[in-house]
């Protein structure tokens, strides 16, 4: 049996993705996936970048991964750049969209957001028709000849996993950013790599506690913009943007 390590959303957050890379190594893993978003928010975009270079057998891109890379006059944007250089900015421009591969006879597609965009969010609770969408075939997604059984995505910081109509979509979470519990999350995916033949596969989530303080301590350190913002997500794990 193969084991799989799948993370995302790491946004510059060390602490959180040493917490998760050292969980890695306890297990018996085989290759790790990133599905992108290895900058912003977080403290340090250039660190995350190296590290998911050099510890990730797969790296897919993510929102921030292409946005950072365009030309930007806000203030945010440009403190993030200036810290990834050129080589970085160059090679989040290269990532591809999406891959997928055969798990013990299952076809499975992993990618950032959604089978249309790294910018198109599908939540949980979205509409039956819109989670199912995330098994099209689409021009971001290339047409194999057949849709595939499982599909995992990062993106919205919230990890779950969903089984309806013979398939399955799974979120693997937020490494550095978790929208859902104050815990870096990840997922494991387990069968024979690369079989078409029909076995045992199996999906869970993974959750790891990390140093938040530490993590705060270093952004406080780096005077990084949108601070406030960004303390407050880490302690209560919840999105800036909603309401008390």
């Amino acid at each position: 049996m193969n084991r799989i390590a799948i993370i995302s959303d790491i946004h510059g957050n060390i602490p959180a993705l040493d917490a998760v890379m050292n969980d890695i190594t306890k297990r018996d893993i085989h290759k790790i996936y990133c599905l992108g978003d290895m900058v912003g928010k977080g403290p340090h975009s250039e660190i995350a970048v190296d590290r998911v270079r050099e510890h990730c057998d797969v790296v897919i891109k993510g929102n921030w991964d292409d946005s950072i890379t365009l030309k930007h006059e806000h203030e945010t944007m440009l403190w993030h750049q200036k810290r990834l250089g050129v080589h970085r900015l160059d090679y989040l421009r290269s990532l591809p969209f999406s891959i997928h591969f055969w798990m013990s006879g299952k076809l499975v597609r992993l990618f950032h957001a959604s089978a249309e965009s790294v910018y198109k969010r599908v939540q949980p609770w979205d509409s039956m028709e819109e989670r199912l969408a995330m098994f099209n075939n689409t021009e971001s997604t290339g047409f194999p000849e057949i849709e595939p059984d499982m599909v995992g995505y990062g993106d919205i910081h919230n990890a779950y996993i969903q089984n309806y109509r013979g398939k399955t979509l799974f979120n693997v979470g937020s490494v550095g950013n978790p929208l859902d519990l104050k815990l870096a999350s990840y997922a494991i995916i387990e069968g024979e790599l690369d079989s078409g033949d029909q076995g045992s596969v199996s999906t869970q989530i993974v959750r790891v506690p990390y140093d938040i303080e530490l993590s705060i301590k270093q952004a406080v350190d780096e005077n990084m913009p949108e601070l406030e913002a960004y303390i407050k997500e880490l302690r209560t794990g919840k999105y800036r943007g909603l309401k008390d």
